[in-house]
């Protein structure tokens, strides 16, 4: 029996329905474990994958898969595990170009939050987030000071939006902003899911002198629907590696400094296990 997969119009099977509500909880799913929880070969899901990435569900990556929707961002927690050891690398090169005794905005997301990982042993810095999880790795220390925004919580990620979230940013004009973003179109521009979330960075962007965008390269498969900015608004692209030549001249167009951490890639080890 083939049924269509969230609405979307695909038709899929039962299973397959099945590996898309179980990425969507968990950011990513292995062969192995898919086979062992659907009681069929590995042959068996390589096959699904392969369909379902052919219909842009999901993404195929070395071992199985990640999630590919561009309406609804993945659960915090899942998105805490997609590209985990790239995010840690990225966090910690974009925490060696902030300069202690300067301020910084840092807004939502799970990169970010690295970042901050990375700072909570400095000193002389002004913190201005709309992240409670950020708010949570820096407090501790008393050489840092912590502002955080007022602003609606989100239960589902401890990000803070809103008007009173963009009112509050707009007080402050400081150093650097940290931004991360859910994904990247081919011609630079960068999206997310919330449009209240887009409305707070347009605001951090717009009241920082420096702005360093920390992606994985996973972003630059995925899509979102709200426009936030374009890589013209950026000056810093830390990431992991940059996926094509392409956007590599575009960031030289635009005049962004890229820095990349290296670490294996995604898109060289899809295919056979």
């Amino acid at each position: 029996m083939r049924e269509a997969v969230d609405g979307s119009g695909h038709n899929f099977s039962r299973r397959q329905n099945e590996i898309v509500a179980l990425l969507r909880e968990a950011g990513r799913v292995t062969v192995e474990d898919l086979a062992a929880h659907f009681d069929v070969s590995p042959q068996t899901i390589r096959r699904d994958l392969s369909e379902m990435s052919e219909a842009r569900v999901i993404t195929r990556v070395h071992g199985g898969a990640i999630v590919a929707s561009s309406v609804e961002n993945l659960a915090y927690d899942a998105r805490k595990l997609v590209a985990q050891q790239h995010k840690r690398l990225i966090g910690e090169a974009a925490a060696r170009l902030i300069p202690d005794n300067s301020s910084l905005f840092i807004n939502i997301g799970t990169t970010t939050e690295e970042v901050a990982k990375a700072l909570a042993g400095r000193s002389g810095l002004l913190v201005i987030t709309n992240n409670l999880n950020v708010a949570a790795e820096l407090y501790r220390n008393r050489a840092i000071d912590v502002i955080i925004t007022g602003g609606s919580v989100r239960p589902t990620d401890g990000g803070i939006v809103g008007a009173t979230t963009v009112d509050l940013i707009r007080q402050f004009r400081v150093d650097t902003a940290v931004i991360g973003i859910s994904a990247i179109d081919e011609d630079g521009t960068l999206l997310d899911f919330d449009i209240r979330e887009v409305h707070v960075s347009r605001a951090i962007i717009e009241n920082a002198r420096r702005v360093i965008l920390v992606t994985d390269s996973s972003k630059f498969a995925r899509s979102a629907p709200a426009r936030l900015a374009t890589l013209a608004d950026i000056d810093v692209l830390v990431t992991d590696h940059l996926p094509s030549p392409a956007i590599a001249a575009l960031c030289r167009a635009r005049e962004v400094e890229v820095v990349e951490t290296g670490g294996p890639r995604e898109s060289d080890m899809v295919g056979p296990d």
